[in-house]
């Protein structure tokens, strides 16, 4: 499984946050200075990291981006399936509804069921406040 750019930034706006002060807002274009990320692209992830629950936008001139949460309450793993979608190395590794013909006798299903869990267990690890912690200045 590889993880797109959707993901990857994600993870790097987030700890962007987390870095620059959890309650201060901070608007697109400092998140993009900061992480080279463009601020076009941050306009397409931010709104999903909000409806998430992620992080909180206030508009207007002195508005911005900061976290909705407290640090220690942000996984990795959110981040990551807010950016991304489910974290899955194949669909037939969460579903149940039949489309695979042969899903009754399919024993690769379960190496893609511990796969699917192994990783989602690894990401939803980890918190921003361990991240955080990571970062050396």
């Amino acid at each position: 499984m590889k993880i797109s750019t959707k993901g990857q930034y994600s993870l790097k706006a987030m700890v962007d946050l987390a870095l620059n002060g959890a309650d201060a807002l901070q608007t697109i274009s400092q998140i993009a200075e900061r992480t080279q990320i463009s601020e076009t692209y941050l306009e397409q992830l931010l709104p999903r990291l909000r409806n998430a629950g992620l992080v909180e936008s206030i508009r207007g001139a002195q508005g911005g981006y900061r976290l909705a949460k407290p640090l220690q309450d942000i996984t990795a793993g959110e981040i990551l399936r807010a950016g991304e979608g489910d974290l899955i190395p194949v669909d037939c590794a969460i579903t149940s509804d039949h489309s695979c013909p042969n899903e009754e006798t399919c024993v690769t299903k379960y190496v893609w069921k511990r796969i699917t869990e192994g990783i989602n267990e690894a990401a939803d690890s980890i918190t921003l406040a361990d991240l955080k912690d990571l970062h050396k200045e």
